[in-house]
């Protein structure tokens, strides 16, 4: 048995496993996969890949494109999408041409399609963020920051902090390990359960301004090198399908490399909220204009 078949071999059953508990069972003819209960063929062997998302649905990839189907073969989702990514076993992220979009196990839209990121943040909230501004919604597609942010993180699990027109503050669940944001977050500073502090940093001479801002474009240049690269062989590859190595040194994948780079390196440097930088020429205007 050769190594593409063992492969195929481990992850029907891994697969099988699952769904047996849901009566019936992932199988595999000549590579292609398919869904059937004891003799009856639910889904036939068709797709390159069938995950099982949630209890009612899986994720199926066809010529190269991913989309839902659920346990009867019926299409939720059309195959239009070229990377998908399951997130806590219930939930997909699929990207295509306009960016990523988050859905559930019956295809509904939990965020909406076209977004630069959608990332899990403790306490199941979702950091989203498109056009270089961030928000975040919950797993039920509320918002409950807008995306008007420069930056989110989370140093600790009941911690977050928000970069806000140039300005860090800091947000803290008092008497919890793990920060859940109310959906009324405006009235949020009026909450007793929530701590904010607005983080004061050193200011630095406003003479230093021009300095530092060339420094910030020289470094900007080199540093968005690498992620458009990786961008470009990520996109490149994806949009290929599930076979990405043996993509590299197709004569149809080479010629589009420039263009896919481009457009990924040009992305990557105009973020105006995030250089090298930013956060010492912030404090500089700041200081500036007081």
């Amino acid at each position: 048995m050769d190594k593409k078949k063992l492969f195929l071999f481990i992850i029907s059953v891994v697969i099988s496993f699952y769904s047996m508990s849901q009566g019936s069972e992932v199988f595999v003819e000549e590579g292609k996969f398919g869904l059937r209960s004891g003799e009856s063929i639910l889904i036939a062997p068709i797709y390159k890949k069938l995950i099982p998302l949630g209890d009612n649905s899986f994720i199926a990839q066809k010529n190269g494109k991913y989309g839902i189907v659920d346990r009867k073969g019926e299409i939720l989702l059309d195959f239009k999408y070229h990377q998908a990514n399951r997130v806590l076993g219930k939930y997909v992220k699929l990207k295509n041409y306009t960016g990523y979009g988050l859905y559930d196990e019956y295809a509904k839209e939990i965020v909406p399609q076209g977004h630069d990121v959608i990332e899990l943040l403790p306490g199941g909230m979702l950091l989203v963020s498109s056009k270089y501004k961030y928000g975040v919604m919950d797993l039920k597609g509320n918002v409950l920051i807008k995306e008007v942010c420069d930056d989110i993180y989370t140093p600790k699990r009941n911690v977050m902090r928000i970069k806000y027109q140039g300005e860090w503050y800091e947000i803290e669940q008092v008497n919890s390990e793990t920060l859940t944001l109310p959906e009324d977050v405006k009235n949020l500073a009026s909450n007793r359960e929530f701590k904010i502090t607005k983080l004061v940093t050193n200011p630095i001479s406003a003479s230093k301004y021009s300095a530092v801002a060339t420094a910030d474009y020289s470094l900007k240049i080199f540093t968005s090198i690498s992620p458009a690269y990786e961008a470009t062989i990520d996109e490149l590859m994806l949009s290929q399908g599930a076979d990405a190595v043996s993509k590299i040194i197709k004569a149809t994948w080479i010629p589009m490399f420039p263009f896919v780079y481009a457009k990924n390196y040009y992305k990557t440097f105009r973020n105006p909220h995030n250089g090298p930088l930013s956060d010492i020429k912030n404090n500089i205007k700041h200081d500036f204009a007081n």
